[in-house]
């Protein structure tokens, strides 16, 4: 491998206790996991330059985290989208990605149905950032901690 490419290369920690690498996504790369698209508003935590062109870059992955929840969160409280299918929906409209398979995968990783109702708690939250995660960037690499605390400095559950 030449040596520049080192840079997108990650180490992930497996369930069995080896290691193994993966390449970096753009996400993982710019601390954004969930891939938001720079629309002008000065988030907390972000880096310099704040994008890469399109995408929003942020310091240290739990600031894209908290962004990404206080996204999900204006979703849930003011646009009133509660289900799994309206949330992914507006997050992921079909004019740039396969919307139902995302929709899908959601609702399997929180165990629900797409159209059902989902109740606004830490538990689905931390959920449901973490399916986005891993539809974003077919990783999530992750702990509860980093999570967690994305979470916490939304400052919203």
């Amino acid at each position: 491998m030449p040596r520049w490419a080192w840079w997108a290369l990650g180490l992930l920690v497996l369930a069995s206790g080896g290691v193994g690498v993966y390449v970096m996504t753009r996400g993982i790369r710019n601390n954004n996991p969930g891939n938001l698209v720079d629309t002008g508003i000065n988030w907390k935590g972000l880096d310099h330059p704040r994008n890469d062109g399109r995408y929003l870059r942020f310091v240290a992955p739990e600031w894209g985290i908290r962004a990404l929840v206080r996204v999900l969160n204006a979703y849930y409280h003011r646009h009133g989208l509660h289900t799994v299918r309206a949330i992914i929906t507006r997050y992921a409209p079909p004019t740039e990605n396969d919307t139902e398979a995302y929709i899908r995968h959601v609702a399997q990783a929180l165990g629900v149905s797409p159209d059902q109702p989902l109740p606004w708690s830490r538990t689905i939250v931390r959920k449901l950032v973490e399916a986005i995660i891993k539809h974003e960037n077919g990783i999530q690499p992750y702990d509860v901690a980093t999570i967690d605390k994305g979470i916490e400095l939304a400052g919203v559950v």
